[in-house]
């Protein structure tokens, strides 16, 4: 508010003796309105969120190249399903292994600027493998340097976002930003798997990596590191808080590497990371990787294989965002032993149901296991929130971590009893065993002390 002050002298005559004159100073102030400042109507959160989305689809979809490129990689080089799975196995691996730092990471130099990094790292790593010509150079390419980029935007990232940018609504923009993964599936894989079968796998390498660079401006020049950047609060925070600008985190390796010692220390975080990696090995690892090659086995066309996994990645999408807004109301826990138990019966059903063409059952199954692709992720994630508070990012990133190392372990695992077998039914059955276990664990976590306000 700005006020003017108007000064005069009076010049009545006084009370106070002959001659005198009154000194009273009469002030007049004027207040003159600051103007309004405009709030938006669409707080600028959810533009963030769009961003985060659009960079999470790409990393899906890149990550999801490889499962139309096993048979041409085995016809043109002559590499065996293992030789081609250890390849896939380490940008699993790496997917998660690199998602705690890359968090920390953006704490230290900011979203923004490790998601564009990200980026470019798969455009190259992608673009190289049209150069190969040994078995080593897929694993330095797609296995390395895809898998660092790709991990650097993994799930740790939602996590990221929805811990900075919203105190509302976390459950279900988490749920959203999930399902960007099965976006990425839905976009890429048929038209991959047309690609590979008209062109080659060279034409689809090139086009990850140009995709990559495409999306590279636009995280740079929209996505924001942390609402008090832009003077905003985080959606849904009180309007009374100040805004409070946060000190520049240093030390990002050592505040990943503390993170995981103090979380370490808890039963909450095996059980969560136990879990976790089983989410992995019956999803990336087992059907992201291999239900595409066991279809094909089967006499099923590549193109329809991948169709069907796209399909996954539609009903993934509307069951990812159901459960981040269950999550928001039910107790975490709960919900992933239900996901964790229905999943492993479908998985134990699959091998009964493959064959040459696509047939009712078969498409129960696709929209049953898309509607539980990713949907353990919200509530994992709010389980890390309750238990760790402010480091519940970079503890969702460890726990990724065991995701992906279970997801890598199986990836390999099942190419090498293709290899053995013949078959991969053996492979169904092991993860179903495995989907019974992690319901188990799920329901013996204990709840945290930050639980967040209406869940019950």
């Amino acid at each position: 508010m700005g006020h003017g002050r108007i000064l005069s002298q009076c010049g009545c005559p006084a009370t106070g003796g002959p001659g005198s004159r009154c000194r009273r100073i009469v002030v007049v102030t004027q207040t003159v309105s600051a103007p309004r400042r405009q709030i938006p109507r669409i707080h600028r959160a959810w533009w963030v969120a769009v961003v985060a989305f659009v960079a999470l689809v790409g990393a899906a979809g890149f990550r999801a190249t490889p499962s139309v490129m096993i048979d041409p990689f085995r016809d043109e080089f002559g590499w065996s399903h293992g030789t081609i799975s250890f390849a896939i196995s380490v940008n699993i691996m790496l997917y998660g292994l690199t998602s705690p730092f890359a968090a920390a990471l953006m704490e230290r130099f900011g979203m923004r600027r490790v998601v564009a990094a990200a980026l470019t790292l798969v455009a190259v790593g992608s673009g190289l493998t049209v150069f190969m010509t040994a078995s080593w150079q897929l694993v330095l390419c797609w296995g390395l340097l895809v898998g660092l980029g790709t991990g650097s935007m993994a799930l740790a990232f939602v996590a990221t976002v929805t811990d900075r940018w919203f105190v509302a609504r976390r459950g279900l923009v988490s749920g959203i930003l999930t399902a960007g993964t099965a976006t990425g599936q839905l976009v890429f894989l048929p038209l991959l798997a047309v690609l590979v079968s008209d062109h080659g796998w060279r034409p689809a390498s090139l086009l990850v990596a140009g995709v990559a660079l495409a999306a590279v401006p636009l995280v740079w020049f929209l996505l924001r590191d942390r609402p008090e950047d832009v003077g905003l609060r985080p959606y849904g925070a009180d309007p009374a808080a100040p805004l409070e600008p946060r000190p520049v985190a240093t030390g990002a390796g050592r505040r990943a590497i503390t993170a995981l010692t103090s979380a370490a220390r808890t039963k909450a975080f095996w059980l969560l990371a136990g879990t976790f990696a089983i989410c992995g090995a019956s999803t990336n690892g087992l059907v992201g990787t291999h239900f595409v090659p066991a279809a094909h086995d089967h006499g099923m066309p590549v193109t329809t294989a991948a169709g069907l996994l796209a399909v996954i990645g539609i009903f993934d999408l509307v069951g990812t965002i159901a459960s981040g807004w269950l999550t928001d109301r039910f107790d975490p826990r709960l919900l992933l032993g239900v996901y964790y138990a229905l999943r492993g019966v479908s998985l134990m059903v699959l091998p009964l149901l493959l064959a040459g063409e696509v047939h009712p059952p078969m498409l129960f199954f696709i929209v049953f296991y898309g509607l539980d692709w990713v949907a353990t992720v919200p509530p994992t994630i709010a389980l890390c929130r309750e238990h760790f508070g402010a480091s519940g990012p970079i503890v969702f990133g460890w726990v990724l971590a065991s995701h992906q190392i279970g997801a890598a372990l199986v990836a390999f695992g099942a190419g090498l009893t293709r290899d053995a077998y013949g078959s991969y039914d053996m492979a169904w059955i092991a993860a179903g065993a495995l989907c019974a276990m992690a319901a188990a664990m799920s329901l013996a976590i204990r709840r945290g002390t930050r639980r967040p306000p209406g869940v019950r």
